[in-house]
């Protein structure tokens, strides 16, 4: 009886364990996972995104970042969508979220798959869907989007602020926060390529023009010309400023990583990719259109990667109603 109480204990502990390891590296997950129960759902997440790209173009990077700041922060369950409340401050009200944009694009995909496939559809899952077919519909990769993802139900403030990797860090800090979700430094140095498409605004770049080590001082790292450049659209205080990501902001190119070989990487995180052996010489194997095709590969690859960060499935969460409530 002992004997079989242990092993019983055993088992459980077991099972715990692979509960565990399954909401961390995207166990449950498929391409295939609406096939029966929504077999229109990508049609349908293509048909209305597509309508908001046509109209407005610059809506795909900020789609984009949408993803990645969801899955950074709880993983990839649709935390980032959600409002604040009165007893409440939700990711949303986090500084590194207060400029996205997109929230409605999202609100109107979720809208249409609810009049086909009511209460089936996670509002994580689709934001998945949405940030490749924005990313496809102005010409960058494309990939195979695994689905299968339940919504959060708690999003805060503080661990979007704490959890995020930020603009300033360094190569050091930049691995260990992507470590910290299971990503690789290839997955680093790849969707950091994502800087190749939208804008940014002075907030993060002006600690690398007027106070780098706090003795109103520069960046010794940046190129002296593009220093320049910076301080005569930037001043010191400016948050609103829009500055470009690279010289091609509305192509999904290979530019960024030229950009950033020449030392003109808007944010010093984009700068340390050239600090570290592995990244540095990434960025100098893309310096050409003949290293397009490997990024775009890499890129949809990568995307996979985060895109299974810390993912509720099974019944893990719930399946929201409306993307910016719980049920």
């Amino acid at each position: 009886m002992a004997l079989s109480k242990s092993l019983s204990l055993i088992f459980l502990q077991l099972l715990c364990v692979l509960c565990v390891l399954n909401l961390s590296n995207g166990k449950g997950l498929d391409v295939n996972f609406y096939e029966k129960t929504c077999p229109f759902l990508e049609f349908i997440v293509k048909d209305v995104t597509a309508k908001f790209i046509s109209r407005t173009p610059s809506l795909a990077p900020p789609l984009l970042r949408m993803h990645f700041h969801d899955c950074f922060v709880r993983g990839c369950d649709g935390s980032v969508l959600l409002n604040s409340t009165s007893k409440n401050q939700a990711e949303k009200a986090a500084i590194p979220n207060q400029l996205l944009t997109g929230y409605q694009v999202i609100d109107a995909v979720k809208s249409a798959v609810e009049k086909i496939c009511p209460g089936v559809v996670s509002c994580a899952d689709i934001v998945a869907l949405v940030a490749r077919d924005a990313v496809t519909l102005i010409k960058g990769p494309s990939w195979q989007v695994e689905l299968g993802r339940r919504d959060g139900t708690v999003s805060k403030a503080s661990e979007a602020l704490n959890k995020l990797p930020a603009p300033f860090m360094n190569i050091t800090q930049l691995k260990a926060s992507f470590q910290s979700v299971g990503l690789s430094v290839k997955d680093l140095v790849v969707l950091s390529g994502g800087h190749t498409i939208g804008i940014s605004h002075c907030i993060g770049v002006n600690p690398r023009l007027f106070n780098f080590t706090g003795k109103g001082d520069t960046d010794p790292s940046l190129d002296p010309k593009y220093l320049s450049k910076l301080k005569r659209q930037c001043k010191p205080g400016d948050v609103t400023t829009i500055l470009q990501m690279d010289r091609t902001p509305k192509k999904f190119d290979i530019d960024y990583y030229t950009t950033v070989s020449q030392r003109r990487g808007l944010f010093q995180s984009d700068a340390a990719l050239l600090d570290d052996t592995e990244t540095k010489t990434y960025v100098q194997q893309h310096l050409s259109h003949a290293g397009s095709k490997s990024f775009f590969d890499d890129f949809g690859v990568s995307m996979v990667n985060m895109g299974r960060i810390g993912v509720l499935t099974g019944k893990n969460g719930e399946i929201r109603k409306q993307c910016a409530f719980v049920n």
